[in-house]
């Protein structure tokens, strides 16, 4: 299939590429999707979901797949907020099995789905795992997904032959917290994590709803003392909620956080040779 996952620890995955002869890649990177909200924007859902298939690019979701909000036990739950095909007496088994219906058709392309505040809210107060009960009707339809957590780490290994790999490169997913800020939209948590994951290379947030990718250049040295240069890529990912709508009501109105961007981001990978040195160029590309 060109790409395989396999587990290395709790919440570490392997993203194992054929470089073979292929030499360009593509990885669509989600956060937020917010799936059965009504707000969610379907249609851009799907299109990025058959580009993936398209692209045979593996999905890496950051969480807050399922909103989750509508249950009677929530304080926030407005019947008219909810989908109808989210309505019985059944809600939590409802969001999974709509949810698995949707993706199934892409169920070759899912990688990694990771938790959310919504998902671990569920858990908390409902014992039950949406994401994982996700990952496990995906699986039952021959996907290759693996339930990752709130964080988690992704190596992507790209290998030209059995003995020989191109180059690996570790991304970190974090969910996300705080409230992103009004001015900064989260961008000095960037700060925070690349302190705390000082061995990725790529770091990849949503929770707030922003859109925004920021290279962090560092100086480091080899073990055998050779000082170098190079960056930590941070990707922060929107999601495909639209909550401010026309402006006239609701959470985000009222605080004032304004329309958010929607979307999500492919991550295009690169390998090469200079000499005798294998390369890998990254970048990060707006999925609209």
């Amino acid at each position: 299939m060109g790409w395989t996952i396999e587990p290395m620890h709790r919440n570490v995955y392997s993203l194992n590429f054929d470089a073979s002869e292929q030499r360009e890649f593509w990885i669509l990177l989600r956060s937020d999707a917010h799936h059965d909200n009504p707000k969610c924007d379907w249609d851009m859902e799907r299109r990025h979901l058959q580009q993936a298939k398209e692209r045979n690019a593996p999905i890496i979701d950051n969480g807050d797949l399922f909103c989750a909000m509508q249950g009677k036990w929530d304080k926030r739950s407005d019947k008219a907020a909810m989908r109808p095909e989210h309505q019985g007496g059944n809600y939590l088994d409802l969001l999974v099995e709509e949810a698995a219906d949707f993706y199934k058709p892409y169920a070759s392309q899912w990688a990694i789905i990771g938790k959310g505040n919504h998902e671990t809210a569920i858990r908390k107060q409902h014992e039950t795992d949406l994401t994982e009960r996700l990952v496990s009707r995906l699986q039952s339809f021959g996907s290759p997904v693996q339930g990752s957590g709130y964080g988690g780490y992704v190596r992507l290994n790209f290998i030209e032959s059995p003995n020989k790999h191109h180059k690996t490169i570790w991304l970190h997913h974090y969910h996300g917290t705080g409230g992103g800020g009004p001015v900064t939209r989260g961008t000095i948590q960037t700060n925070r994590l690349a302190v705390m994951h000082p061995d990725a290379h790529i770091v990849l947030t949503g929770h707030t709803h922003d859109e925004w990718v920021m290279p962090i250049p560092r100086q480091r040295v080899t073990r055998f003392g050779r000082p170098y240069h190079d960056e930590q890529l941070h990707i922060r990912v929107p999601g495909y909620k639209d909550a401010w709508g026309d402006g006239d009501s609701g959470w985000e109105v009222e605080r004032m956080l304004g329309p958010k961007n929607l979307g999500a981001a492919w991550l295009y990978v690169r390998c090469y040779r200079d000499g005798d040195h294998r390369e890998v160029e990254i970048e990060a590309r707006r999925a609209k």
